[in-house]
């Protein structure tokens, strides 16, 4: 194994790791990036990439890419049902890109390796970091083969799980939703249209339903107890109970399809001496919003830059900075996204005054661009 000494290293290839890489890559730093999985992500799993994100990534490479493969969804309503209780446009917000960009998150994936190789640095893999530690100089990881690589900072991106999190005894503060989560890619035919991504209030739960490239659907919704695999006949019987009725919806077929647990907890600090944590290692909140992978490129874009500074010879200060406004931007992201899934699983004596409430808000033009904005990330600017 080679002694040499990178300026960082990157654990976790997922969307928030590749983005740091190629960030730090085109700024000229020499960078190790590593993964526990032996390929990339096949599955479409986070889907939704809002316009300051594209925003982000514009000066790397990539944004044209994801831009040209995805689907461009200008509005965002909910529903009860038929009723639509609030319409978010996003075609006047001031930006270049003025819609939600639907994509799976495996094309996200393939764009960024395919740029971070164009920088002509690969991804280690499989390669899984069992112990991290630190000196006044040099962050250390060792792998489970025993190799050691050296940094002069390290960023963790490695999930809800990470070893750099737990090894740096760094807390993971908060709790869980009691309901799970059923996810879905699939075939519809009728009654949904292909400009919205659009969120479902029923009183058996909420469903949000929004376009993917491939003519296919994503399907998102709340299930006291979700399957391991949801069939068609599942995804059917969510949209019968919950979406829309004057047009029914109907599965054709289940592309791909999980389960899982929603989590709102965020990490005690952002940084520990010379490691810092971006996306799921730093965040999770629910999904409602499609905020989590947004939130956590552009953690990795945030970080990648001030990283850059630091290692130019700016103040080492500039991180504990860094860490504290991001820590904050998450809090209020995670309370928003916690807002929406409280709204969707009210309970069912509440949903009359809720839908009232919404439908009396979304009338107001002032509202309804003051949410287009913090979906779209355009007020973190």
């Amino acid at each position: 194994m080679s002694n040499a000494i990178a300026d960082v290293l990157v654990v976790g290839a997922g969307p928030v790791g590749l983005t740091a890489a190629v960030v730090l890559r085109q700024l000229g730093h020499e960078v190790v990036i590593v993964d526990d999985q032996s390929a990339g992500a096949n599955t479409s799993r986070a889907a939704v990439v809002h316009s300051h994100t594209l925003e982000l990534l514009e000066p790397y490479g990539v944004t044209s890419t994801l831009v040209a493969r995805g689907v461009h969804t200008p509005a965002f309503t909910v529903r009860d049902r038929d009723t639509v209780l609030m319409e978010v446009g996003f075609g006047e917000l001031p930006t270049a890109y003025p819609y939600t960009l639907m994509i799976s998150q495996a094309d996200t994936e393939r764009f960024l390796l395919e740029r971070l190789a164009d920088l002509g640095t690969p991804v280690r893999r499989p390669a899984t970091v069992t112990a991290v530690a630190q000196d006044a100089d040099l962050v250390t990881a060792t792998l489970s083969d025993g190799a050691e690589l050296r940094a002069r900072y390290l960023i963790g991106a490695d999930g809800m799980h990470s070893r750099v999190r737990d090894r740096s005894g760094i807390g993971f503060t908060g709790g869980s939703y009691a309901e799970s989560f059923s996810l879905a890619d699939v075939h519809i035919s009728g009654g949904l249209p292909r400009g919205e991504v659009i969120l479902y209030f029923s009183p058996a739960g909420l469903v949000v339903v929004a376009p993917l490239p491939d003519d296919r659907y994503r399907i998102v919704a709340t299930v006291d107890e979700a399957p391991h695999e949801p069939d068609t006949a599942f995804v059917q019987r969510l949209l019968d109970e919950r979406g829309p009725r004057a047009q029914r919806a109907v599965v054709s077929d289940v592309v791909w399809g999980s389960r899982f647990r929603v989590h709102h907890r965020i990490a005690d600090s952002f940084r520990h001496g010379r490691i810092l944590l971006a996306g799921d290692a730093a965040h999770v909140h629910s999904p409602a919003g499609g905020q989590g992978m947004n939130l956590g490129i552009e953690d990795a874009v945030t970080t990648g830059r001030v990283l850059a500074r630091v290692l130019a010879g700016e103040p080492d200060s500039l991180l504990d900075e860094h860490a504290a406004a991001r820590r904050n931007t998450a809090r209020t992201v995670v309370a928003t996204a916690g807002r929406l899934t409280d709204l969707g699983t009210a309970p069912a004596a509440l949903r009359p005054i809720r839908n009232t409430a919404l439908g009396l808000a979304g009338k107001v033009p002032a509202v309804r661009r003051r949410v287009a904005l913090r979906l779209s990330g355009l007020d973190r600017r």
